[in-house]
């Protein structure tokens, strides 16, 4: 089994890798992965319908989730390709930042690894005039827990083990807890070394909500976009997260999987109580997010996704990453580009890449439906 596990990691990794090099982008990202200037990498993507860039013009400024980043240079990348003269700059900072900027006017969409609360489609009802910001599922994944242990290859963790470790309660590599879920691994007495989001993160939501639902005695935490646990090391964005797991022996960590496939970052997997543990693969991701319901209302396409599930190959820890924009009031001036955009990153093509990134595309009939509302958009 662990042959076989070590094989998908491994094609896991090839799928997920990145082709790198420079994008015509001006947009601060907090990844490490990005240059000083906060420029986005290029990486190759399919063109698109030229149809679907009518009247797109000039520049589209956007910012938010770092987890999605390496699928948005995809997407613009090919964007850019299919509508010539077109910009579109997308800063990959974290989800609440993309969230103010939103409300703020000074973004077309914002990029969100938890839907909208309330008190954000409140504020945003100031910028969308008319109307109020939507979220629109657009891209889903594992969030992976990456490691870095010596001597150990593989490492499978359950819910109430993770929550331990990411709460201080476990502090060695060598604990009991551990050496029971991996009795075949030469488990060092190395110090445990957590690292999580310094900034406020929808990622971080999105592991808090998963640990709330398995491991509640373990995590007695409501799930927010910061980092509610004492202890640990903060490093900024999911690529700054990466590094450190990367660099530090005995590290732990949480980040979108194409970071660890990118790093040649181990990543656990998780006993959910199916008959084996689940690998963080995009594959097993789409058999957790194909479960999920739609609990928004209206054009707000927010879905509700299942943590608990212990269906066989399912993968947990799973988010999903929408891009908010306002269902009426959107600026004249680069409203056509927003809709012109998303169009191409809801479309087949636009979805079709996704899997070949570490990503796991939106469930067919969930984006039938986000298809409709990017269409309406006014």
């Amino acid at each position: 089994m662990m042959l076989q596990r070590k094989n998908r990691l491994r094609a896991s990794a090839l799928g997920a890798l990145v082709v790198s090099g420079a994008l015509v982008l001006t947009a601060c990202g907090s990844d490490n992965n990005t240059p000083k200037d906060g420029s986005s990498t290029k990486a190759a993507a399919p063109t698109g319908d030229a149809s679907q860039c009518a009247g797109a013009k000039g520049q589209l400024l956007a910012s938010g989730s770092s987890a999605q980043k390496n699928a948005m240079d995809l997407w613009v990348n090919g964007y850019m390709a299919t509508c010539k003269g077109v910009e579109v700059n997308y800063k990959a900072s974290s989800s609440g930042e993309g969230i103010v900027a939103f409300n703020q006017g000074t973004v077309g969409f914002a990029g969100s690894d938890s839907p909208l609360k309330p008190k954000e489609v409140e504020d945003s009802k100031k910028v969308c005039t008319g109307g109020q910001g939507v979220n629109l599922p657009m891209v889903g994944g594992p969030i992976a827990i990456g490691f870095n242990v010596s001597g150990v290859d593989n490492l499978v963790l359950d819910a109430p083990t993770l929550a331990k470790i990411f709460n201080g309660k476990i502090t060695k590599w060598d604990d009991e807890a551990i050496k029971k879920l991996n009795p075949s691994a030469k488990l060092p007495s190395t110090a445990i070394q957590a690292f999580h989001r310094s900034e406020d993160s929808g990622t971080t939501q999105n592991l808090g909500k998963y640990l709330a639902a398995t491991a509640k005695a373990d995590w007695p935490y409501e799930p927010e976009k910061k980092w509610p646990a004492p202890g640990g090391q903060a490093a900024s964005g999911s690529a700054g997260v990466a590094a450190q797991v990367k660099q530090v022996d005995g590290a732990i960590g949480y980040f979108e999987l194409s970071y660890a496939s990118q790093q040649g970052i181990k990543t656990v997997a998780i006993n959910t109580g199916a008959s084996a543990p689940a690998d963080a693969t995009s594959e097993n991701a789409s058999k957790a997010i194909a479960a999920a319901k739609i609990a928004g209302t209206g054009k707000d396409l927010a879905l509700k996704l299942d943590y608990t599930t212990k269906a066989e190959g399912a993968y947990p820890i799973v988010l999903v990453t929408y891009e908010i924009a306002c269902d009426k009031g959107n600026k004249a001036e680069t409203l056509p580009t927003v809709k012109s955009f998303l169009t191409y990153t809801a479309s087949d093509a636009g979805q079709k890449m996704l899997a070949e990134k570490g990503y796991a595309p939106i469930p067919a009939e969930i984006n039938a439906k986000v298809r409709e509302v990017i269409s309406s958009l006014g």
